[in-house]
């Protein structure tokens, strides 16, 4: 079995995304939950101690670099995850919508190089449907979620999909929509344009990093602007 791009797509602006029984499973189900989880882009909430190790820097953080591995870290059964949804389909499905530049993720490396967290995602116009995480070190994920936020912010997106209400996802302000209203909100994000590499270039000094979408100087921009905000 497999999943092409245009039924990838079809399926997200109708509110559908795959799911497995296992990573074993050959067969995939659409699934539309009736209760939809969704997370703040602009005011998604940080704890002070992850505010002060965001600022300790404490990992590498890529974007789209390791595409592969972060997928597959995703779909494997370890120590804290007792089961995975993604199966070879959806990872196939999904690698190919990485090539055609659709399909993303945010990578987490510790300081030998290892790839200890991260994140991937589907983004379809302002539209960004988290899909899964890992974490392997401390605070990884959660490191790769608020760098995710921070480029969402900055690149015009005001949609951040987070399949189904949990537990971990409170933390950091997700509610719940129910279906008719996600349907209205996924309606206007995709026909918002937005981009997952934006361009700050009128925004950073001489001092800023040497890429206008360096993920640091995303993330530096956005807790300036929450600053704002608040």
């Amino acid at each position: 079995m497999e999943i092409s791009p245009e039924m990838i797509i079809s399926a997200y602006a109708q509110g559908f995304f795959p799911m497995a029984k296992s990573a074993e499973s050959t067969e995939i189900e659409w699934v539309c939950p009736e209760i939809r989880g969704v997370l703040p882009i602009a005011d998604i909430h940080i704890s002070r101690s992850l505010l002060k190790l965001l600022k300790k820097k404490p990992y590498k953080i890529s974007v789209d670099t390791a595409f592969p591995e972060v997928i597959r870290a995703c779909a494997d059964v370890y120590k804290g995850r007792e089961q995975t949804w993604i199966n070879d389909v959806i990872i196939k499905g999904f690698e190919h919508m990485h090539a055609l530049d659709t399909a993303h993720s945010v990578e987490v490396w510790d300081d030998d190089g290892n790839l200890v967290g991260g994140l991937y995602g589907l983004s379809l116009g302002g539209a960004f449907f988290g899909e899964s995480m890992f974490s392997k070190a401390d605070n990884a994920s959660k490191i790769a979620l608020i760098h995710l936020a921070a480029r969402l912010y900055h690149g015009g997106y005001t949609l951040l999909d987070a399949q189904f209400p949990n537990d971990h996802l409170d933390q950091f302000g997700a509610y719940e929509m129910e279906h008719d209203d996600y349907m209205v909100t996924l309606e206007k994000a995709l026909n918002t344009k937005a981009s997952f590499y934006p361009s700050l270039s009128a925004d950073l000094d001489a001092s800023s990093a040497e890429e206008p979408s360096d993920s640091e100087s995303l993330l530096s921009l956005f807790l300036q602007s929450r600053t704002q905000i608040s």
